[in-house]
């Protein structure tokens, strides 16, 4: 795929997402600021599933295999 095809397929992509979305009727400003609050919340979901999951996976994996998480170990030593 050369350059002019790679192009061509974003600005193809960026077209699609503004029909989907319906920003395509929106002012400059307005788009801008629904990008904003668009990325904001994707990667503050990504953040969050990066920081949380691994640990709720662990929590999960330890229970249903029947023993118990390392918290609960400690406190009733």
């Amino acid at each position: 795929m050369n350059f002019k095809n790679l192009r061509e397929y974003l600005a193809w992509l960026y077209y699609q997402y503004l029909l989907i979305t319906g920003i395509y009727v929106l002012e400059p400003w307005e788009k801008s600021i629904f990008n904003w609050v668009l990325f904001s919340a994707v990667a503050m979901a990504i953040y969050t599933s990066y920081v949380f999951v691994p640990i709720h996976v662990r929590l999960a994996l330890e229970f249903f295999s029947g023993g118990q998480p390392e918290s609960l170990v400690a406190l009733m030593n």
